[in-house]
């Protein structure tokens, strides 16, 4: 079973974007939902996270306040809301999905989407 992620694109510095992330034959309720993303040359990091009882969120700093993640488990979607964007926010941004309460560990990560690509211009 594969994450699908959309919703990238091309955006200028101070605008927004937001990411999507869903997935065809798995119901995605019971899973911690994550993204992270990937800068040219850097390993992946984490960005945000959403409990299975979508009241439980955590952000990297360097996001706090401009993102938001959200869940909507009627729809099996998993949304990135990312306002007031900056040159170093550019990526690519990946969901992952998770059965362990671990946000930050990649490797408790077991699905994973293609990944979209955020660039922000200045």
């Amino acid at each position: 079973v594969q994450l699908q992620a959309s919703g990238g694109g091309l955006v200028q510095v101070g605008g927004s974007l937001r990411l999507s992330c869903t997935a065809s034959g798995r119901d995605l309720s019971t899973y911690l939902m994550g993204w992270f993303r990937q800068a040219p040359g850097k390993e992946r990091e984490f960005v945000a996270a959403i409990a299975w009882n979508i009241w439980s969120t955590y952000y990297a700093d360097s996001v706090k306040g401009r993102f938001t993640i959200s869940r909507d488990n009627a729809k099996n979607t998993v949304y990135l809301q990312m306002n007031n964007l900056k040159p170093e926010d550019t990526a690519v941004y990946y969901c992952g999905a998770s059965l362990t309460k671990y946000y930050t560990r990649l490797g408790d990560y077991t699905m994973w989407g293609q990944g979209t690509q955020v660039t922000v211009s200045s």
